[in-house]
């Protein structure tokens, strides 16, 4: 609060300024005593009403800064500066312009480079970007193309995985968690159902984790959506400000920022692409531990937790065998193995 009564103070003088002049201006108008109290009242007035809301529009422009990717906001500020620089340069020979061009000319050039140069910088601001050393000539993996953060939901930090993928060194950049986001996780953590209390602690514990023992930086965004209710609204929402990819192991999530041009990077869809990759004819040792959905089928499961149906394998129930890889199906929730038992004579 310490900024805030010398911005009260300079709305006071400013306003109390613009009061001052506008009582001069009517008080010309009136007898000599009349002029003195639509001076002293306009003034005063004035001043009143700059004190009073002289912290309201620093607030706003604090508010739309925020919303401001960094890398935009640098490349703006760059642009400006250029334009500034070019004009100083060209005012001389343009006040040299005969009667009013010479007057005006500078002006006009002064505006005209300010929005093209301020436009072309925000468009590259990739580009602009580089002299910040904020991006590297290969992306590392899990990283955006612009400056490297990405946004964490509620359910990968809960899930836990992404801390252990950070822990391998594959992940380069900041890791940006959403106040909103942490704020959701706090509520599940107090909820009074036990499950989805001990899923939020999880969550907190994973965050501790993360700004403890991860190389990586961690930063909490206090920038919200006032108008928007849901949580995963708001991390496309924030996704399309920032232009950062979203982490995340929700479908729902996945679907609807995909549809809307957001990149989402799914834990779920990178464990399936690192699971080993099984051929048919390959022999594996399998351990059957429950009946299959059909007749004479069992069900084993690879250390990774890929399902193995085993044709013949019910009568083999919690016994290891050597099964062959007959065939993989991919699905949308993972891969499933088909085999059947080795023939003791193979």
């Amino acid at each position: 609060m310490s900024h805030v009564f010398p911005l009260r103070l300079i709305g006071a003088i400013i306003f109390g300024l613009g009061g001052w002049w506008l009582g001069s201006f009517i008080g010309k108008q009136s007898l000599a005593m009349e002029g003195v109290l639509w001076v002293a009242l306009f003034t005063l007035c004035g001043a009143v009403i700059g004190f009073a809301l002289a912290p309201y529009p620093q607030r706003w422009l604090r508010g739309k800064i925020k919303q401001v990717p960094g890398h935009t906001f640098f490349a703006a500020t760059v642009g400006l500066i250029v334009a500034s620089v070019l004009s100083s340069i060209l005012a001389l020979p343009l006040s040299l312009l005969p009667g009013l061009w010479g007057k005006v000319s500078p002006v006009i050039v002064f505006l005209v480079l300010i929005y093209l140069i301020i436009s072309v910088m925000v468009l590259r601001s990739r580009e602009v970007a580089l002299f910040r050393g904020t991006i590297s000539s290969a992306a590392p993996i899990m990283s955006d193309e612009r400056d490297g953060n990405v946004i964490l939901d509620t359910n990968s930090i809960i899930d836990g995985r992404i801390a252990d993928i950070i822990g391998t060194g594959f992940v380069n950049g900041t890791l940006l968690i959403p106040k909103f986001v942490l704020d959701e996780l706090h509520y599940i953590a107090d909820s009074p159902d036990p499950l989805r209390r001990i899923r939020g602690r999880r969550g907190l514990d994973i965050l501790t984790r993360l700004q403890r023992e991860s190389d990586i930086p961690v930063q909490i965004s206090d920038m919200d959506f006032k108008g928007i209710r849901e949580v995963d609204t708001k991390l496309v929402e924030l996704a399309k400000v920032l232009r950062c990819p979203i982490v995340t192991n929700d479908v729902n999530l996945n679907r609807v920022a995909s549809l809307q041009g957001i990149r989402v990077l799914n834990v779920n869809e990178l464990a399936n692409a690192l699971k080993p990759v099984v051929l048919p004819g390959e022999e594996m040792r399998l351990r059957i531990v429950q009946e299959g959905k059909e007749l004479g089928q069992g069900v084993g499961f690879l250390d990774d937790g890929t399902m193995v149906v085993v044709e013949g394998g019910r009568r083999y129930l919690n016994t290891e065998i050597k099964v062959v890889v007959s065939r993989v199906l991919q699905t949308g929730a993972g891969r499933m193995i088909f085999a059947h038992p080795q023939s003791p004579h193979m």
